[in-house]
């Protein structure tokens, strides 16, 4: 997954700045009161980075490939460092770039930046889907996956309930990215789907498209 960035404020700003946890702290909240929920893509997830790299005294790349990567069979090779615009754009349209980008100081970037292959997708939905099991070893708690993916607040503006990092409806609950990237769990018919995209603007509704397309050659 990865995406695109945007250019306008607080994108420029946040993309030029060496601290990207610093700088979405700073922005908690914004114009309204912390705790409301504003849906905010790319800005915000960094703080997770920042957090786990305290936590467990690891870098993100190196927590997640010992604890998730690896016992899925998911490879991600490098950190990659952007020294300019030009090299960001040039990895917003790769499709040969394995790795995970981070900041000027060295924290991986938590709402964009990892590239993963549509199979690497499917098989976190799968694990999320098996309750956190992997060939027989639990490797997510089953716990945590069901916290994570009931609502713990909601986008009034379109009516969509949001868990932890994850869109949340009836049917079971979604990771949902920029040119309509997607992690999709149907939990109800036992379901993971996975697209991979670059940016394209204006991207129709993946879920309408998974539903109406994918679903019912299932049934």
């Amino acid at each position: 997954m990865k995406c695109m960035n945007r250019f306008f404020a607080p994108y420029i700003k946040y993309f030029t700045s060496n601290d990207w946890v610093k700088f979405s702290l700073d922005l908690l909240g914004g114009r309204g009161k912390i705790g409301i929920f504003r849906y905010a893509p790319l800005i915000g997830p960094d703080i997770l980075s920042g957090i786990l790299v305290r936590a467990t005294g690891q870098s993100v790349l190196d927590f997640a490939t010992e604890n998730l990567f690896t016992p899925l069979g998911i490879k991600v090779e490098n950190n990659l460092l952007f020294e300019s615009k030009e090299e960001q754009m040039a990895f917003n349209q790769s499709t040969d770039i394995s790795g995970w980008v981070i900041d000027a100081m060295g924290i991986h970037a938590a709402g964009w930046g990892l590239t993963l292959t549509p199979m690497d997708m499917a098989k976190i939905g799968q694990l999320y889907l098996n309750g956190g099991m992997w060939e027989g070893k639990q490797i997510i708690s089953s716990k945590w996956i069901e916290e994570s993916t009931i609502e713990h607040s909601r986008w009034k503006k379109r009516n969509l309930s949001y868990g932890y990092l994850w869109w949340v409806n009836k049917d079971g609950y979604a990771a949902m990215g920029d040119g309509g990237t997607i992690i999709y769990v149907n939990t109800k018919k036992r379901l993971v789907v996975s697209i991979a995209a670059l940016f394209v603007p204006k991207t129709r509704d993946r879920i309408e498209l998974i539903k109406k397309h994918i679903e019912p050659a299932f049934e």
